[in-house]
């Protein structure tokens, strides 16, 4: 380490050098006491073997992201939310706090920053986003040695919204939904219907099924469709599904209805190109396709999603372990409990009921039988 004076045009500063990790660094000051302050702090830290935390944080945020985003996000976080944080990203972080370095961070700009969004007309969700996004990379920033502190860990977010409360549907209300559907010609959606409600898929994990996923008795659950893209699981886990007697039906007759397509074929193509639905194309069917049908028989605010919460039902008045329920749903038992909280509490004490019989007896009252040929 060694103190050198210099002489430029505004003044005299002093140049503080020593070499880190195998490379030369050097620091200017324009006061010499400074200079010879932060020589004894390198020496104290070279003594302590903590002389690369001391010049650590001079990467700005702009930067660091970049590198978050291509060791971490990419690997760890879903296509989804990969598009939701580049949004947030994008619009308000890097505009307002992408140029300080890391360690010019300080709780004081991060509740400004939360101020600011927010008399601007931001909406809390979107606030509690940010923030969240931010404290995720600054804790990675952490635990790679560019900071000492999360300044992001200390602030108070905005509440996360309210819970939507799961209501799960009938099968009497299932089947009203694929009767319409049928009656319309659209086998291809009556049955997606059934494998979104009668083996609890999400909407991604069944627009990704192909027909060598479908055992004699189980469906293989190892892939979701993401934003036009096949993905792995949410859970990153592949899991076995078991298929219902109904269920089975409607999944045969709509294949034989297909023209008996080959085992690498989607089980749910879109229709005239035969491959995955793209983005636009699933929220073009959801919102002309399923929602007035759902809507129909008096449904309020339909998702495709919910359809899913009617297995957990059925399986929980089956009287099944939650454990066994938590696997096929795709859930952690902690997660499963805290969703079905009521739908347990509903059922508790009632007698046991088959799932297939709830579903055959529905059928039966509606009308509706499994997919028939002669509707493709």
């Amino acid at each position: 380490m060694s103190i050198e004076r210099r002489q430029r045009q505004k003044g005299t500063v002093w140049l503080v050098r020593w070499r880190e990790s195998g490379s030369s660094r050097i620091r200017t000051f324009e006061r010499k006491r400074d200079a010879e302050a932060f020589e004894a702090k390198l020496t104290l830290a070279k003594r302590q073997g903590d002389l690369g935390h001391l010049d650590a944080g001079r990467q700005s945020l702009r930067d660091f992201l970049e590198q978050w985003w291509t060791l971490y996000a990419e690997h760890h976080l879903s296509a989804k939310t990969l598009k939701l944080y580049a949004g947030l990203r994008d619009r308000y972080l890097l505009p307002r706090l992408g140029k300080f370095e890391l360690r010019r961070l300080t709780p004081e700009m991060i509740q400004r920053l939360q101020v600011d969004l927010a008399a601007e007309g931001v909406g809390q969700e979107t606030i509690r986003k940010t923030l969240a996004l931010l404290q995720g990379v600054l804790e990675r920033a952490v635990e790679w040695g560019h900071l000492q502190a999360n300044p992001v860990r200390v602030i108070r977010k905005p509440p996360q919204g309210r819970r939507r409360v799961v209501r799960p549907l009938a099968p009497a209300t299932v089947e009203a939904i694929r009767d319409r559907l049928l009656r319309q010609g659209r086998v291809r959606d009556a049955t997606l219907v059934s494998v979104l409600a009668y083996a609890g898929l999400r909407p991604g994990e069944a627009l990704a099924l192909r027909w060598g996923d479908v055992g004699d008795s189980v469906l293989m659950v190892e892939r979701a469709l993401a934003l036009g893209e096949i993905q792995d699981t949410k859970t990153r886990r592949a899991r076995t599904v078991k298929i219902s007697r109904p269920l089975a039906a409607d999944l045969a007759e709509w294949r034989m209805a297909s023209g008996r397509p080959n085992d690498a074929a989607l089980i749910f193509p879109m229709l005239r190109k035969g491959t995955e639905w793209t983005d636009s194309a699933y929220r073009s069917w959801r919102k002309r396709v399923y929602v007035p049908n759902a809507k129909a028989v008096g449904l309020e605010q339909p998702r495709p999603y919910d359809l899913r919460h009617s297995l957990a039902s059925l399986l929980f008045a089956e009287g099944r372990n939650p454990a066994e329920i938590a696997e096929q749903m795709g859930h952690s038992l902690q997660t499963l409990l805290g969703t079905y909280t009521h739908v347990i509490a509903e059922l508790r004490g009632q007698k046991r009921r088959s799932a297939e019989t709830l579903i055959r007896q529905a059928r039966e009252s509606s009308g509706v039988k499994n997919v028939s040929h002669e509707a493709v």
